[in-house]
């Protein structure tokens, strides 16, 4: 049975990254809201209480019911967490003269602790908080300090209930995966067992006892996410999975016959689909991003739906879902405020009265490619950027016209091929071309044009949720540039993106 470590969220934009740092130490955790807290079972080793945008001195701040927790399983609190812990059971927390934030040093460590043991002495650590600790709880005591902070980190005495004011998590803490660990196995004793291995085997055994020997559908896309969901499926029930690859007519160059190949070879019973024909009829007069995604949307439910119908005694819908959208749905504050539709087929298991079923609803991005890695996917494959659901729709600003669509995937080519030969793709989490309601005037030889604009997009991330742009060398550039307007008709200029996620979106719609 899988041990876990439960994470209490208040808020903090860090609290993903408390999880993600505790998986890479291969010890499986979840997230819950604080004003949620699940009943704990056998399989719980410790608590995290994240961060928090709040106070503790708050009207309003977050207040966690603990008493199934403190004092009966190991935990440790970071910055609010920390606050709350020793503001709530006794202490004191007082609003600092100026916002701590920022690098700062241990002047003093007791090594001879537990959650202490191999941390240096002036190890530099990460502080982000508007209130300090200014005296703790009586059963209480301090375990580091900085020189602008006496209480840096605390333990109790009588108890495994421990305080960081500083955040272990950030790569600036440089010895906070220590701090962790220390947390997980010394304290807490856990066997640091959850590997990708582990959980392919576990998720094949569970969806064969839940399965059986129903049929179940899964919409396919060529991404990581619903081409692992795929395999881990395949193994557990074989032919009794279809999945469904529909080409809207929006995909890259040759994309369709490409990804088609390529899950023969995984030996995966795919339909493939060709819809594009009535997807570009639908967009036809859209300009509106959101419309865009709507209609697209709509089509691919109606497609799938009609596709699906085929199939005998069908129970089940598979779907890619990953942590963070389950996180999400269950946010501090409740779900995030829409920024743009997602393509999905979320309106299908009610149309259809089908089961959902969601294998990858427990990884972040980064562990879906480890447990691919697992299952035997090549890693040009598990390498394959992220392409969104709308594909090219949304890297076309305003109307989609087939010539708009063959000009994105042209141009489209030239640049992600350049990138693979320049060895620069897997330097880059994510690129595309978007294609601008913009024309511009240019010279060729002796005419002059009047042709579009493509913006290269480039960005460097890990989970998609902040990413900066990509610098390429100018070189690159330049190379890149001179082959889509010397070889791409209809282009006579090229810009390149250089925002930041935030305030930018990855996608330009």
């Amino acid at each position: 049975m899988n041990e876990k470590i439960l994470i209490l969220d208040f808020g903090s934009q860090y609290t993903q990254l408390i999880a993600r740092k505790v998986r890479e130490l291969n010890v499986y955790c979840e997230i819950h809201p604080f004003s949620r807290v699940p009943e704990p079972d056998e399989t719980v080793k410790g608590v995290i209480l994240s961060g928090s945008p709040f106070s503790v001195r708050d009207k309003n701040a977050p207040v966690p019911d603990l008493e199934n927790l403190k004092g009966k399983y190991p935990v440790l609190g970071i910055c609010y967490g920390a606050q709350y812990l020793s503001h709530y059971y006794g202490g004191e927390v007082q609003s600092a003269d100026s916002r701590e934030y920022g690098r700062a040093r241990l002047a003093s460590v007791d090594q001879t602790h537990p959650l202490m043991k191999g941390v240096s002495l002036n190890s530099q650590v990460w502080m982000s908080h508007g209130d300090t600790i200014v005296r703790l709880p009586e059963q209480y005591r301090v375990i580091a300090g900085t020189a602008d902070i006496g209480v840096a980190a605390y333990a109790a005495k009588d108890e495994d209930t421990f305080g960081l004011q500083f955040h272990p998590e950030v790569y600036h803490t440089t010895e906070g995966r220590q701090i962790l660990l220390n947390f997980l196995v010394e304290i807490c004793g856990c066997r640091m067992d959850w590997t990708p291995e582990m959980f392919v085997e576990t998720t094949v055994e569970e969806l064969k006892r839940t399965l059986g020997e129903d049929h179940v559908v899964l919409g396919i896309s060529g991404g990581i996410d619903s081409t692992v969901t795929a395999l881990l499926l395949n193994r557990a029930i074989g032919s009794n999975l279809t999945c469904i690859f529909v080409d809207n007519g929006l995909l890259r160059k040759n994309e369709y016959e490409e990804v088609l190949e390529s899950y023969r070879h995984m030996g995966l019973n795919v339909v493939g689909i060709n819809a594009g024909e009535k997807f570009l009829k639908d967009l036809s007069g859209i300009s509106d991003p959101e419309l865009k995604r709507k209609s697209i949307g709509k089509n691919f439910i109606e497609v799938f739906e009609e596709e699906a119908r085929r199939i005998q005694d069908v129970k089940w819908l598979a779907q890619g879902t990953i942590y963070p959208d389950v996180i999400e749905s269950v946010s501090v504050n409740g779900p995030s405020v829409t920024i743009k539709s997602h393509h999905n087929v979320g309106g299908l298991p009610e149309r259809m009265k089908l089961s959902v079923v969601e294998p990858l609803r427990l990884l972040f991005k980064d562990e879906v490619r480890r447990v691919g890695h697992a299952l035997g996917i090549s890693e040009s494959f598990l390498r394959r950027h992220p392409f969104p659901g709308p594909g090219l729709a949304i890297r076309i600003v305003g109307e989609v016209t087939p010539e708009k669509i063959r000009l994105a995937q042209e141009v489209d080519d030239i640049y992600i091929g350049a990138l693979k030969r320049f060895g620069l793709y897997d330097r880059v989490w994510q690129a595309g071309v978007i294609l601008l309601p913009v024309q511009s005037v240019g010279v060729m030889g002796d005419e002059r044009t009047y042709e579009y604009v493509v913006a290269l997009r480039a960005v460097s991330s890990t989970d998609g949720m902040t990413a900066d742009w990509v610098q390429f060398p100018h070189e690159f550039l330049s190379r890149v540039s001179n082959d889509i307007i010397n070889r791409v008709k209809g282009i006579n200029r090229v810009v390149y993106d250089i925002s930041s996620k935030p305030p930018a979106t990855i996608e330009w719609e």
